[in-house]
């Protein structure tokens, strides 16, 4: 039943997203709206949610399946890209440099146990 309340509240704040977006004519994505609007939420509360940690795991776990369509649907409009491959290639390399090191920063910065981990280990 926990996983069930967790997907309700993503839900919940995918709509919020959606709801803002519409509303307030923002150019950005409604999914990213509504990641905002729970991380503004959790980190008002100051703690994760059992609830929305479980659901998140089971989502974890199928992100390739999720990503996929999008990727996939980039094959339909590879002809608007026409003269602007180097502009595409720069920011996807760009972005994924930035993603890789923002996800290492947030690792380290939350999970001290692997630092602590790597300089406890003795050189012999």
């Amino acid at each position: 039943m926990s996983i069930l309340r967790g997907f309700l509240w993503l839900l919940g704040f995918l709509l919020l997203g959606d709801i803002l977006v519409t509303l307030l004519h923002l150019p950005i994505s409604h999914g990213v709206a509504g990641m905002l609007l729970i991380t503004a939420w959790l980190m008002g509360r100051g703690r994760l949610n059992n609830d929305i940690a479980i659901a998140s795991q089971a989502l974890i776990r199928l992100l390739a399946m999720l990503i996929m369509p999008g990727v996939v649907g980039i094959f339909f409009i590879a002809d608007e890209f026409a003269g602007h491959w180097l502009a595409v290639a720069v920011a996807l390399v760009v972005g994924t440099l930035l993603s890789v090191l923002t996800t290492l920063w947030l690792m380290r910065r939350f999970m001290p146990g692997v630092e602590a981990t790597s300089e406890a280990a003795p050189n012999e």
